[in-house]
């Protein structure tokens, strides 16, 4: 029967959640609805544009706000956009077509060229990355220059005109503001699901992300489907305010435009970008004499908003994480509620490194290592620094390939260099530094555990169908009970970055246990614990082991290890030194002199 104690919060934190959602999407409606009050026709004009910027930097914020990737040249998309919108209605290439099919092909267009723009993405980081997405806006320009018969080259081609009811000026800002709060709500939708945290996970913790099942390749290739289609219609849209349409309106100025917007407004934020691109975009128009002066402008802008509040204005604008934590808190797991998750396959399972070496240049990191983790049993693995151990863990998680020897999941092969697919295999790991998300709540943290459990498309909670609202509800009572297990669900609506060491340790235990692991790597968990902590920590993997979890605990406080332990295993310099039960390994001299001392 589950915990009725977590029920309230979680429906608590799904509304909060919803109203979040909402929140860009009132702004906006709000804000665009008034603008027509002030019957200045100069003011559409200037809010046409802010909308058709922030339908491309909308999907671009899932790009580079909360994935993490500089694109820096995305105006190449808004080109090709453009470009296919007005030969398509102008009949240059085929005969006339319709402003609006011609507008959704030209988002089919940008879909597809997204994701070329962005495979670069999967092997290239940080700036090599921009300088990809950079080199294609050089490539669209370029093209639209040189093929004068279809793009009229430097004289350009007239834009598309949409017809009644959007013809006039503020019937067409009016549809532009409608497509506006579409991307708006599409963009809230994500964040606010399994594929927006699994996104941030990939910015911000990556090695982690990898850990619990999230595939980087096929998100971001879905990211950037997104984000190309919605460049793409803004493209058409961009044609339509122009007019006239020439490769000189589609400047490195503005692709740094969309860029910094994001920036300003804080990653990992729907209304920070919003607010920035509007305000980016009014900027120029009431600072006419500056215009010049623009790029000079936004690296001013953007070095303020770096020294005075780096979060952004998302950050200025995260009221509920400026209340005080209770100081004096105490992590008091509660390993009787365990049985409230769903328990791990309990049938016999063995997890088997045998004959294992790995070297890093000239250092042998595991020389020959055999070792063997049976379900429902702790398995202690000490030595000394530089012994092997987190090493022993990156081979069986999958980061590192051995170059000898193989390791095996019930008598199979586990690929090696394929981290992802442990979690469906069910071995769930922790770290020797906490990998979280700082700036994502606790809770949030937990559920990109179960990221793997979720049954929705991205197409479903880009438009949030049942089956995605029925994901976030099953993974937040999930996560919700983890936390009570561990001992934390009181700081579950609580950013990480404000815990303390301790916390984010088992935070990390209850994010593995989101997965239902047959087997649980845990990488020193009791560092930095006091006493007590340790001894509950030492209650809780035991009670972990005996619902039928293997566990593998790598751990230097050797109190821990062998109160807890059913078998250890010693390394030194990467060679197994004993195996055997906690008494044996106490009274084997060569582990007294080369570890234990005395």
């Amino acid at each position: 029967m589950k915990d009725l104690a977590t029920s309230a919060p979680v429906a608590a934190t799904r509304g909060l959640a919803r109203l979040e959602a909402l929140a860009p999407v009132l702004v906006l409606l709000i804000a665009g609805v008034c603008l027509p009050l002030f019957g200045d026709s100069y003011l559409g004009v200037i809010g046409t544009r802010a909308c058709i910027y922030w339908v491309l930097v909308s999907g671009l914020n899932l790009v580079v706000g909360f994935a993490g990737q500089i694109a820096i040249g995305w105006v190449a998309l808004l080109t090709l956009g453009a470009y296919v919108t007005s030969v398509l209605t102008a009949g240059a290439v085929a005969p006339e077509l319709s402003p609006y099919l011609a507008l959704a092909i030209a988002g089919l267009f940008g879909a597809i060229f997204g994701v070329i723009v962005g495979l670069p993405a999967l092997r290239l980081r940080t700036f090599y990355f921009a300088m990809t997405t950079l080199g294609f806006a050089t490539i669209v320009t370029q093209v639209a220059l040189a093929w004068k018969s279809v793009t009229g080259g430097g004289v350009g081609v007239p834009g598309p005109i949409f017809p009644w009811p959007f013809a006039s000026p503020w019937g067409f800002y009016f549809f532009c503001l409608g497509l506006a709060l579409l991307c708006t709500w599409m963009t809230a939708n994500i964040a606010a699901s399994r594929f927006g945290r699994a996104l941030v996970a990939i910015r911000d913790a990556e090695v982690a992300a990898e850990a619990v099942g999230i595939s980087k390749p096929g998100l971001l290739v879905k990211v950037f489907l997104f984000s190309g289609a919605v460049a793409g219609v803004a493209g058409g849209l961009f044609a339509s305010l122009q007019s006239y349409i020439t490769p000189d309106a589609f400047t490195f100025d503005l692709s740094i435009l969309f860029f910094i917007a994001i920036l300003i407004g804080g990653r990992g934020s729907i209304l920070g970008p919003l607010l920035g691109t509007i305000i980016l975009t009014a900027l120029p128009e009431f600072a006419a004499p500056l215009v010049a002066w623009s790029t000079f402008l936004y690296a001013v802008l953007l070095l303020i908003i770096v020294l005075a509040m780096p979060g952004g204005i998302a950050e200025v604008l995260d009221f509920k994480n400026r209340r005080p934590l209770e100081r004096h808190r105490e992590i008091r797991p509660r390993p009787e509620l365990l049985g409230t998750l769903s328990n791990p396959d309990t049938s016999p399972a063995v997890l088997t490194l045998k004959g294992v070496s790995l070297s890093f240049g000239g250092v042998r990191a595991i020389d020959d290592l055999t070792l063997e983790i049976r379900a429902g049993e702790v398995h202690g693995l000490i030595g000394p620094n530089g012994s092997g151990k987190t090493t022993t863990l990156n081979v069986i998680s999958g980061y590192y390939a051995p170059q000898q020897g193989q390791v095996f999941l019930r008598g199979k092969p586990l690929r090696p260099r394929a981290p992802h697919t442990r979690a469906a295999q069910g071995i769930a790991r922790t770290f020797q530094t906490p990998r979280l998300i700082g700036a994502a709540s606790v809770l949030e943290n937990v559920m990109i555990g179960g990221s793997k459990d979720g049954r929705s498309t991205f197409v479903e909670s880009l438009v949030a169908l049942s089956r995605h609202r029925r994901d976030e509800a099953m993974l937040a009572q999930a996560a919700m009970t983890a936390l009570s297990v561990v001992g934390l669900e009181q700081l579950a609506f609580a950013r990480s970055d404000r815990l303390q060491h301790g916390e984010l340790r088992f935070v990390e235990i209850a994010r593995a246990l989101m997965l239902r692991p047959s087997f649980l790597l845990l990488d020193e968990p009791a560092a930095g614990l006091s006493v007590e902590e340790i001894k509950r920590l030492g209650d809780l993997i035991l009670t972990i082991s005996r619902q039928g979890t293997g566990v593998l605990l790598v751990e230097h406080h050797a109190d821990l290890i062998f109160d807890i332990c059913d078998r250890v295993t010693v390394l030194n310099l990467g060679k197994v030194l004993a195996s055997g039960t906690p008494a044996e390994i106490r009274a084997h001299r060569e582990v007294v002199n080369a570890y234990l001392g005395g």
